[in-house]
């Protein structure tokens, strides 16, 4: 009976475990996910990563069990046919072979497996685009006057649209998360109610975005209204060479700068 249970057990944790890992391989990052309030299933972000954090160490309980209990069926894996117990045998060196591969592979970023993480970067990527990024990490974090204060807002111009928008809030202490959550809506919601779209597109916010380095420059850009032509031309003249389609990080690599510095060097010179 118990031999069978940890089997089972083990069998259902790993089934559980590959479909967290799934969802947490096509989720928005986390920064997007707290700003959007994401759920899936009714589930947040932060609870599928407890998931599998939990199914994670029941399976590598039940696996150790499972391999205590059917210890004489493993041994026999690695015997020859004379019946002599040798661990490198062709299929564990096959074995060894194949997870070693993946490993390396992961490591060295060589394909398929760099492909593989690259498929999940652009899964979330396009997930991030959907939801929104937040102006800066962690931002629903902020309370309303600081993030007023960082995004250049008015505070009492924000109170008022938050009132004439019908959010309730207690005071301007409070968090983006803490109003959105009494208001059952996303941080991100709270920032469209009191930065509207005309207002808040400028030009670069000051406080770089949250993800700057992965950021095509053609996405900043969009997002915030701003000539791609213009930020081509800045670069041009401080001789760094770019195309739309290169990310901040790539760009900084090329002019051997920091992505922050590159940021802010567009950003003063638009």
């Amino acid at each position: 009976m118990i031999r069978k249970t940890i089997s089972l057990t083990a069998l259902l944790s790993f089934i559980l475990l590959m479909l967290t890992s799934i969802i947490l391989y096509i989720v928005p990052a986390g920064r997007v996910a707290y700003w959007a309030n994401y759920h899936l299933w009714g589930l947040t972000k932060t609870t599928w990563g407890d998931l599998h954090i939990n199914l994670g160490f029941l399976f590598f309980v039940t696996i150790l069990i499972h391999t205590y209990l059917n210890w004489k069926a493993i041994t026999t894996y690695m015997k020859n046919k004379t019946k002599d117990l040798r661990v490198f045998t062709v299929e564990f060196n096959l074995a060894l072979i194949i997870t070693l591969a993946f490993s390396v592979g992961t490591l060295i970023e060589a394909p398929p497996f760099s492909s593989i993480l690259q498929l999940g970067e652009k899964i979330s990527a396009e997930a991030n685009a959907f939801y929104g990024e937040p102006p800066y990490g962690h931002a629903e974090l902020s309370s309303l006057q600081t993030f007023s204060n960082k995004m250049g807002l008015d505070l009492a111009q924000s109170m008022n649209r938050l009132n004439n928008s019908g959010i309730s809030f207690e005071n301007s202490g409070q968090t983006l998360k803490e109003i959105a959550y009494l208001n059952n809506l996303s941080p991100n919601d709270i920032y469209l109610v009191i930065s509207p779209l005309p207002e808040r597109i400028k030009t670069f916010p000051k406080e770089p975005p949250a993800g700057l380095g992965k950021r095509p420059l053609i996405d900043l850009c969009q997002e915030y209204s701003v000539n791609i032509k213009s930020v081509l031309s800045i670069l041009t003249n401080n001789d760094i060479e770019a195309m739309e389609t290169m990310s901040i990080r790539e760009i900084a690599n090329l002019a051997g700068k920091d992505p922050f510095a590159t940021y802010e060097l567009i950003r003063s010179q638009l």
